[in-house]
């Protein structure tokens, strides 16, 4: 098909279907109830390697590590030989409001590690997690040393927020305040809605959004490049909300009180998890133009970190989002994660 064809189909399908219909990787339900739908994806051969759990952040979908069929880290790891699970969140809503970080620390994600472990001969579990993905992997791994894990991978996770950015900005003037001008709007609200978050998400990469026009009309015949575009605008579009005391408690704990970088994170009067507790190997992956969870910010982890039988940083060219799921991120995250886990070794696998 000749260019001008290309651009006349693309321009159309633009303002259609657009120009590469959504095809996320086969898989089937090993149960699903609320906010806990754990997914099985489907192999075309017998796995060779220990099994993978891929833990989503909150507000956002699955389809952060399955974008479409070259932007899919379910597919990399697929083809490395792996089972690869993901959990699947759904919805969060008002009556969700008091859904907190423990919920998912000290039982969704335990139940899906034993689940996964029990579905392959009680094997143990790679977790790996993108951005409060990471922060939920990291904190279940230092809160239940009793859990089947293999290792953490926790990919664009910030642990000292000091060296963050524009949040370290927002934090200082919270502390200032209180933190009251984003707690009392959020309990009233139960949450941040799902409109909220997409709003900010592309206030994240404002650039992008104003630059967008001049994109379409410079890739009008690159069918690829629309198709990437359009696969980012269609996660960003799709994005769920956060339960409201899991924000306050991200706000509080992590942000104000930097409690990450502390080593111990309360998540309640009764509930504190000392990160020193974590002792699976680690990687953690810092993007360089990451404004959600700066390089520098990802690599204090591993001054925290420190009774972990090994902690990786690896700094990787991209953003917050391109880093587990941009055109790069095959040869750069993708290729790290691999690495990481091709070197592990729990003491089953050396005997």
């Amino acid at each position: 098909m000749s260019p001008p064809s290309v651009a006349l189909r693309n321009m159309v399908a633009l303002f259609g279907d657009g120009v590469e219909p959504y095809a996320p990787t086969p898989s089937d339900a090993i149960y699903d109830e609320p906010h806990r739908k754990l997914l099985r994806y489907r192999r075309s051969a017998p796995a060779t390697g220990a099994p993978v759990l891929l833990v989503p952040p909150l507000a956002v979908t699955i389809s952060c590590y399955d974008m479409r069929r070259s932007q899919s880290l379910v597919r990399f790891l697929l083809d490395l030989g792996r089972e690869v699970y993901v959990l699947d969140y759904g919805e969060i809503t008002y009556a969700d409001r008091d859904l907190g970080f423990e919920e998912w620390v000290d039982d969704i994600v335990p139940t899906a590690i034993r689940a996964v472990s029990a579905d392959n001969e009680h094997a143990p579990v790679d977790l790996i997690g993108w951005s409060f993905g990471g922060t939920i992997s990291v904190l279940t791994a230092a809160g239940h040393a009793d859990l089947p894990i293999g290792s953490v991978t926790a990919v664009g996770t910030p642990f000292d927020q000091r060296r963050n950015g524009q949040i370290s900005l927002a934090r200082r003037f919270g502390q200032l305040t209180g933190g009251r001008e984003v707690t009392w709007p959020v309990r009233v609200a139960g949450g941040v809605p799902k409109y909220g978050v997409r709003a900010g998400f592309r206030i994240q990469s404002i650039d992008r959004e104003l630059t967008k026009p001049w994109y379409i009309a410079r890739n009008i015949a690159d069918t690829e490049a629309l198709a990437r575009m359009q696969s980012v605008d269609r996660f960003m579009d799709t994005m769920p909300g956060y339960p409201g005391r899991f924000y306050r408690q991200a706000y509080r704990q992590l942000i104000l009180r930097n409690e990450m970088f502390k080593g111990t994170v309360n998540l309640g009067p009764d509930r504190a998890i000392d990160l020193s507790c974590l002792t699976a190997p680690t990687q953690l992956i810092g993007g360089t133009k990451d404004t959600l969870a700066s390089s520098a910010s990802v690599a204090a982890g591993v001054g925290v970190l420190i009774n972990a039988s090994e902690v990786r940083f690896t700094e990787v060219p991209g953003s917050h989002l391109g880093i587990i799921a941009g055109p790069t991120a095959r040869e750069t995250t993708w290729a790290t994660i691999a690495d990481f886990l091709g070197s592990v070794r729990t003491p089953s696998q050396t005997h």
